[in-house]
């Protein structure tokens, strides 16, 4: 009899404990909070691109968060508690840093050949001038 009390107590402690694949109410979806650390990266990217005092790069950088927060619907302290859920669960962040990874890549591959074309006109241009200017 006392071990079909200790079962009765144990089993639902076992389904409880078993989490399924699904992240809890309040966390931001896999593919939002992908899109979302995109941004976040660009931002920092954005800021530390330029030489400034910390003081001015947190100043402007908070209205920057605060604006991509209020243009994906959520706000810093959802954002903060989603990237401690994901922190958790490495194997999923790890995917996500993988899409994340490829798509600034992606990005920068595009930047760069865009200013290698730039920088190949402007040198036709100079070359242009210098053969028309009279010697």
């Amino acid at each position: 009899m006392q071990k079909y009390i200790v079962l009765f107590f144990l089993m639902p402690l076992f389904l409880f404990s078993c989490k399924g694949d699904r992240a809890p109410k309040g966390i931001i979806s896999h593919d939002r909070m992908v899109s979302l650390l995109i941004e976040v990266h660009l931002i920092d990217g954005r800021m530390y691109g330029v030489y400034q005092s910390q003081d001015s790069i947190n100043k402007y950088s908070t209205s920057r968060y605060d604006a991509l927060f209020k243009r994906y619907g959520t706000d810093s302290v959802t954002f903060k508690k989603s990237l401690k859920y994901y922190t958790f669960h490495p194997t999923e962040l790890a995917k996500m840093y993988d899409v994340i990874t490829t798509t600034l890549k992606q990005k920068t591959d595009s930047l760069n050949t865009v200013q290698r074309k730039d920088d190949s006109l402007k040198r036709l241009q100079i070359k242009k001038v210098n053969n028309a200017l009279p010697e």
